[in-house]
């Protein structure tokens, strides 16, 4: 009975996190922490970037919200997600609706506790934040084109957060966000025609359903052609350091991607594509070390 119970335990653990994307959460706290310490902030001593309890806070109010997000696109999208993903669906369905919408409540208001120790301003910034998140979960994501805009935007956000913080708006930053915002344009419009089954049948307006795979595939290969412009203005006319060895990865990985796209009719294809533009921002988020390793080493020891 007591290993029943266990059993039980642990796959509502695993069905929590599976819920709030807990690998998602993790990515992001590391890429907030990277951007701000190498990108953001790079005359600082990382100590004291890594130990600013207002950064720390900014990062936790994030995390929080967006871990609320998860659950609340969950729950609007139980649904579909049947459909799409019934073997992750069933995971996530350990952890009753109810629960769900009771940790999201209790997160958000987490976020919005951690953000007032940052300042009103941070207050104010997350809780529109927070609405705009329910509203896209609830009207927007079934919008023709306005739900992969406003999907990229809201997965941008939090970075945007980091840099007003530290009133940095320098042209090569933007430069960055544009080729990751391009990315996951991508992904989102990927996730689109990978889930096309589940979309049909709950009337979800995306750009597959409604135009087609062909035009889908189209946009696709216009999207990354113009993300090898911000990638060229990267190695050419910016300091990077040794990042640039994964931009030069990023032509050879697009490359990839173009011709699976071209042969991909299946979803375990459109998952493939899915995943390797995951890896290219992943990765992206790591090779931030590469920007100044000489510093990085003087700034540590």
């Amino acid at each position: 009975m007591a290993t029943l119970s266990k059993k039980r335990l642990l796959l509502k653990i695993l069905s929590f996190i599976s819920v709030i994307r807990g690998y998602n959460i993790l990515v992001l706290v590391i890429a907030q922490y990277l951007t701000s310490m190498f990108i953001l902030s790079p005359d600082h001593p990382l100590g004291q970037v890594l130990f600013d309890p207002n950064l720390f806070f900014l990062v936790l109010s994030t995390a929080s919200i967006v871990a609320a997000g998860y659950i609340i696109n969950n729950f609007y999208d139980s649904e579909k997600d049947l459909i799409n993903r019934p073997q992750k669906t069933m995971l996530d369905r350990f952890v009753s609706q109810r629960t769900k919408l009771s940790v999201y409540f209790v997160l958000n208001l987490a976020g919005i506790f951690f953000a007032s120790y940052v300042s009103f301003r941070a207050v104010v910034f997350f809780s529109i934040y927070i609405f705009v998140i329910w509203f896209y979960s609830h009207r927007l994501k079934k919008i023709l084109f306005v739900n992969n805009l406003v999907a990229s935007v809201l997965t941008i956000t939090p970075f945007f957060a980091v840099f007003v913080y530290y009133k940095n708006f320098e042209t090569v930053i933007f430069v960055h966000a544009t080729f990751l915002y391009l990315m996951i344009v991508m992904r989102e419009l990927v996730k689109d025609l990978e889930n096309m089954k589940g979309d049909l049948v709950l009337g979800y307006r995306t750009i597959p359903i409604v135009y087609g795979e062909r035009l889908s595939k189209s946009l696709l290969t216009g999207l990354s052609v113009i993300s090898l412009i911000p990638v060229y203005l990267l190695i050419t006319y910016f300091e990077i350091g040794e990042m640039d060895i994964f931009f030069y990865g990023v032509f050879f990985l697009l490359f990839i991607f173009l011709l699976i796209l071209y042969f991909s009719k299946a979803k375990w294809q459109y998952l493939l594509l899915h995943n390797l533009l995951k890896f290219i921002i992943v990765a992206g988020v790591f090779s931030i070390l590469l920007i100044d390793i000489q510093a990085l080493l003087s700034r540590v020891f």
